[in-house]
């Protein structure tokens, strides 16, 4: 009883804290013992008092294995705060100077330093060994864990090297601490660690207060900028994935009024911490980053976390919503989710090892999973770290709150129990759904599985239902997840018992984004738009384009059409933020097109949503402006998209984007260098005038497939567009 009380007062006197937070005393009073612990405590739990208390309780220092330079200084000026000696802790990486070392060593020598917070690169160089090995070290405590194991979603080689390093450094008791890992994260820590008697303390991974939703992904940055400014003023990080989509859409969400600032590694040192500071400051609302942001911040006040490109990995996203509401109050987690994010994330896979790529599979085929699924989100979320939610509906998730009809899914489970069972517990999930549907893949028929007589038993329906029977018998503990060779689909006692006595499980239908981005493409990618004014719209373009002998697409395409019939454009000014829509276009046909929207919107007394009328950047990216001038000195098209590091479809992306909205450019000299000039013609003639619309699909087919590429006919309908319409 002294002892708490004790640990009572410590905690007292160096942190202000009346009382412990969840599991934090038992943990505390572990590491004092002198045992190996291991700590799965989410983010905003309390993680760093779990061994910064001890540290300054035992007797030498602690030696802070932490990954992040900021994340250190941070934890660093932190401890300082409840200090009278700043010598009380210190950081020893490669951002010091040589006099700053020699500080660092001696506070450490004289026993002043209690804490010692070091990257694992550090940890390893002769000379800090050496000066370590005089050091009496009370423990050592590995923070972030999770970049121990390839399976981890911030995967750090270095980290492998930790153990053999305290072996030669001088053993002595480690806590490992990690705010998100699976089952076989876990055990991928502890092993590698040698800790595999560990005490483990594991806090439960729910954040009731955080709300999950997924949306498809059309639109995006006009959603994003809505949902900001129906949520004005809240701290709110956006991640994207690429650097240049950071530092668009930042611009994009400035331009349109909010305050905005990006955040990635590509910038310099000093822009980047100081939009942080100006964040954790409130200067500015928005934080647009890449996943470089947030480890090293503490704001407890985020209210929004949206992510414009899903994360490659579910401990990924559980990390990243978890910088949400940790403060207890409000905390939205919005995502936007396309299966062609999944396509590029799997397109940059290649090239990397195959086991690194089988991993990062395994890791996109469970985000995936959780995207479409129409299950409870935080059921799936917390199953996926091994913990169990048994409320039905947790009324904080948009499959909770809008679910999906069910239907009696009894007759599916035994028909995938049956199956991973006839092929002896040997397949991952994407194996199972292919030999389900009779999908007659590579791996099928190399296991000669397409004569199997259970082959194809599925085959009346697709894949995508197949992946939610799976993940729903996951969920209901019947089938379970390897974790020695990850992601073997094995039947549990639970499920062998269901086999020879099946009952009725409910299931729902997985949400199909790829329809719904299909259906709101078709339908203009907005259900506002205003179909009087746009079938008006398009009868002018019509009448146009035969006063001007042109095709109607060349004035402006349906998308920009759509885009005024919901905005409402009655300016050139305004004309201009519409998508395809640039100076050139404005100002040769804009003119009548605003006047009949001003006709429109007076007559019929319409309430214009100005505020929404989402800006474009001017010059929307520095990449135009480089092609085109590359394009006036007569660079090659496949040279200038290896300069710019892109694939020449996307090059070509950017090029129809520059025509289509009014800039005039010549690739004559590119064009003539590697198709003859019957072709060129042919393909000319057709956009003239046998093309309703300027589909490339269409073109093949009228073409002739075999005859015409689709990357000609794209190069030759940017010549046409340019010549013609601009």
């Amino acid at each position: 009883m002294s002892r708490q009380l004790d640990l009572n007062g410590q905690l007292k006197q160096h942190f202000g804290f009346d009382t412990f937070k969840g599991n934090q005393k038992e943990i505390v009073e572990n590491v004092i013992a002198g045992n190996d612990t291991f700590v799965l405590m989410p983010t905003g739990g309390g993680k760093s008092l779990c061994y910064q208390l001890p540290a300054l309780i035992l007797e030498g220092t602690a030696i802070i294995i932490s990954p992040l330079i900021a994340l250190m200084k941070n934890q660093v000026d932190a401890i300082r705060g409840y200090s009278e000696d700043d010598g009380v802790a210190h950081f020893l990486n490669s951002s010091l100077t040589k006099s700053a070392i020699t500080k660092v060593k001696e506070d450490v020598i004289t026993g002043k330093t209690k804490l010692l917070y070091v990257a694992p690169e550090s940890l390893t160089k002769e000379d800090n060994i050496k000066f370590l090995n005089k050091v009496k070290i009370s423990f050592y405590a590995v923070d972030e864990a999770h970049c121990i194991s390839e399976w981890g979603h911030d995967f750090r080689p270095e980290y492998r090297r930790i153990r053999p390093i305290i072996n030669e450094i001088g053993t002595a008791p480690v806590i490992a601490l990690t705010a998100t890992a699976t089952p076989k994260v876990q055990h991928d820590i502890q092993k590698n660690l040698g800790m595999l008697d560990a005490q483990i303390f594991k806090s439960s991974f729910n954040r009731p207060n955080l709300y999950y939703e997924v949306r498809p992904k059309v639109n995006a940055s006009h959603d994003i900028i809505k949902t900001l400014k129906d949520n004005p003023s809240k701290s709110t990080i956006i991640y994207c994935l690429s650097r240049k989509k950071v530092e668009e859409l930042a611009e994009t969400l400035v331009v349109n009024g909010i305050k905005a600032l990006p955040y990635h590694a590509g910038m310099d040192a000093a822009t980047r911490s100081g939009n942080q500071d100006k964040f954790l400051q409130e200067e500015t609302d928005v934080i647009v980053a890449t996943i470089a942001f947030g480890m090293g911040i503490d704001k407890p006040d985020v209210r929004m976390v949206i992510h414009h490109d899903i994360p490659k990995s579910l401990e990924g996203y559980y990390q990243e919503t978890g910088r949400a509401g940790r403060d207890g109050g409000e905390g939205k987690c919005i995502t936007f989710y396309s299966h062609k994010d999944i396509k590029k994330l799997e397109k940059f896979m290649q090239g990397k090892p195959i086991a690194e790529q089988e991993i990062g599979k395994q890791l996109l085929y469970e985000t995936v999973a959780y995207a479409e699924s129409s299950l409870c989100r935080r059921k799936l979320l917390l199953h996926y770290f091994g913990e169990k939610y048994n409320i039905e509906n947790c009324e904080t998730c948009d499959n909770c709150l809008h679910p999906k009809e069910e239907f009696d899914g009894k007759e599916y489970i035994i028909k995938l129990i049956s199956v991973i069972k006839t092929l002896k517990e040997k397949f991952k999930a994407d194996y199972i759904v292919e030999f389900l549907s009779g999908i007659k893949s590579g791996s099928i028929k190399a296991y000669h599985h397409e004569e199997h007589k259970l082959f194809g038993i599925g085959a009346d329906n697709d894949h995508k239902f197949w992946n939610a029977v799976i993940r729903h018998s996951l969920v209901e503990g019947l089938i379970i997840k390897e974790i020695e060779n990850y992601g073997l689909l094995k039947i549990s006692e639970k499920g062998i018992k269901y086999l020879n006595n099946p009952y009725s499980i409910m299931l729902t239908k997985n949400h199909d984004y790829d329809q719904m981005e299909q259906e709101n493409e078709t339908a203009g990618g907005t259900a506002a738009v205003d179909s009087l004014l746009f079938s008006m719209l398009k009868d002018l373009r019509k009448k146009i384009s035969r006063k001007l002998n042109l095709p109607p697409f060349v004035i402006f395409q349906e998308p920009s059409l759509e885009a005024m019939s919901t905005y409402y454009p009655i300016s050139n000014e305004e004309l201009k933020n519409m998508p395809g829509v640039g100076s050139g276009k404005a100002r040769r046909f804009g003119k009548e097109f605003t006047s009949l929207i001003k006709k429109h919107v007076e007559e019929n007394e319409i309430e214009r949503p100005t505020d929404l009328v989402v800006k474009s950047i001017a010059n929307k990216s520095k990449i135009k402006i480089s092609i085109i001038q590359s394009i006036d000195r007569q660079m090659p098209l496949d040279d200038i998209a290896d300069s710019k590091g892109i694939e020449m479809s996307e090059l070509l992306t950017e090029l129809e984007s520059i025509v289509y909205s009014g800039t005039r450019v010549n690739i004559d000299y590119h064009i003539s260098q590697i198709m003859d000039e019957d072709y060129i013609e042919d393909i000319f003639l057709y956009f003239k005038e046998d093309a309703e619309t300027d589909d490339i699909t269409s073109a093949l087919e009228e073409l002739g497939e075999g005859d015409y590429s689709e990357e000609d006919i794209r190069m030759v309908r940017i010549k046409f567009i340019s010549e013609v319409g601009n």
